[in-house]
């Protein structure tokens, strides 16, 4: 499965007796929620469409692993809303995103945070919940790759996270952007992108401590 991967090196274990290290593994999904009813959402709306297959793919996985499934959403600037009321305000839209939102519609047991701004991370409660579940490996999806997404990578690569950024589970406003996004990923913080499928096995990277911020 997708989802079981090699154990990790700490540090110390690879100075003291080289004992791998369990990790667990979450998967992130980035404003998937989301009315897409701005001007010139369409290539967005197009690329997010692209991913949803393969998004419903890794959280069955992720069920059947029991690895945490995490919808991380932006709130619009609706400061009073909850999950419910934004799930609800995306759906009332009469756009091109409803049927996006149906198959990804988050279920009861899904974690649901709330975001302000572009990072998943900033000014959330995702990291103390990352850490209450004993996270150490991200799965990120979702939308824009070139913003949101990027940001979030960005927060987990400086709190030591592993990344995996699927790119048939991102979407943009266009391919350039979309693979302009994954370069920095995978060059400047150690991100896998392959996809789900398989493809060649991700070059091996350097020991990364286990300290969180």
């Amino acid at each position: 499965p997708e989802f079981e991967l090699p154990p990790t090196m700490s540090a110390a274990d690879e100075t003291a007796s080289a004992r791998p290290s369990p990790r667990r593994v979450a998967l992130l999904l980035i404003d998937f929620i989301n009315a897409m009813n701005f001007e010139g959402a369409e290539p967005l709306h197009r690329s997010a469409t692209a991913a949803v297959d393969t998004v419903l793919r890794l959280r069955d996985e992720a069920d059947a692993l029991q690895a945490p499934v995490v919808y991380v959403n932006d709130h619009f600037g609706h400061w009073r809303s909850g999950r419910a009321r934004i799930v609800e305000s995306c759906v009332r839209h009469d756009g091109p995103s409803r049927e996006i939102i149906r198959r990804l519609e988050p279920r009861e047991d899904d974690y649901f945070v709330i975001k302000p701004a572009l990072s998943g991370f900033y000014a959330t409660i995702l990291p103390v919940l990352l850490t209450q579940l004993g996270v150490t490996r991200l799965v990120l999806t979702g939308v824009a790759a070139d913003i949101c997404v990027l940001f979030t990578a960005a927060d987990a690569h400086m709190r030591n996270y592993d990344l995996w950024i699927p790119r048939d589970a991102i979407g943009s406003e266009g391919d350039d952007r979309t693979d302009w996004a994954l370069d920095i990923m995978r060059n400047s913080m150690t991100a896998e992108v392959r996809s789900p499928a398989g493809g060649t096995a991700p070059a091996s990277r350097p020991v990364r401590s286990s300290r969180r911020s």
